[in-house]
């Protein structure tokens, strides 16, 4: 990092029972002695298998978790708006409650803060995901850089932002593609970025929701939406 400063960590956590607490423990030692101060966000999509209880548990342990509970399932994007406007700290970064983002690279994306305006991670080992997962994530990066002219490695990333920036931004859908609508917006506006790769496990417990049929449907609503408004309409205004 360039300066000391502090970060809010958004955990959206759906059914994440088995692991919520190795994602949490893998933030605190990633976020220890790389910032002045830290909390973690952790937001319960009105889990069915204990995930609640669980991060309960750890706001006990723990002083810098906070932990919030949907009433119902309201999906990715909702989750990470609500947590955008619970933040206090300087800058706000997403780690999805799945502990697949190995300590290490957390480590990395936390070195990076403070060396422009977004921090955006991208995959160096996608073989470890489905060969299928690995096809829509190329196709949909391909798609945006190709709709809006950028040359970015991922769009769907533990992305972190300035908060004071990102608290500016229009956000209006609650599904998968909630930060492509973000940073699309933000790149439109000249914002400075900085990419930084990654790496990812397995998913050890469950499954991932990201290609449940409702979420790829919505995916492609928001960016034939973004598209209209940016490219078509040209609507683009000013952040600050």
């Amino acid at each position: 990092m360039t300066e000391r400063t502090s970060i809010s960590v958004i955990v959206p956590a759906y059914n994440e029972a088995l692991n919520l607490a190795g994602t949490v423990a893998a933030i605190r030692a990633a976020a220890a002695g790389r910032f002045d101060d830290s909390e973690i966000l952790v937001i319960d999509d009105a889990s069915s298998d204990g995930t609640g209880a669980i991060a309960d548990d750890l706001a006990r342990q723990y002083p810098e978790v906070k932990v919030f509970h949907n009433p119902r399932n309201s999906g990715f994007g909702y989750n990470y708006r609500l947590g955008v406007g619970l933040a206090t700290k300087d800058h706000v970064g997403l780690v999805p409650g799945d502990n697949e983002i190995l300590e290490e690279s957390l480590k990395d994306i936390f070195d990076c803060v403070g060396k422009a305006d977004m921090v955006l991670p991208y995959h160096t080992n996608s073989g470890e995901r489905s060969f299928l997962r690995r096809a829509l994530s190329g196709n949909f990066t391909a798609l945006l850089n190709f709709l809006f002219g950028y040359k970015l490695r991922y769009y769907n990333g533990p992305v972190v932002h300035r908060r004071e920036l990102l608290a500016k931004v229009p956000m209006t859908t609650d599904g998968f593609a909630y930060q492509a609508e973000i940073l699309a917006r933000l790149l439109s506006e000249g914002r400075s970025y900085v990419e930084v790769g990654m790496k990812i496990r397995i998913r050890q417990h469950g499954h991932s929701k990201a290609l449940y049929p409702k979420n790829v449907w919505s995916v492609f609503k928001t960016i034939a939406r973004l598209y209209w408004e940016l490219k078509i309409k040209g609507r683009t205004k000013p952040l600050l």
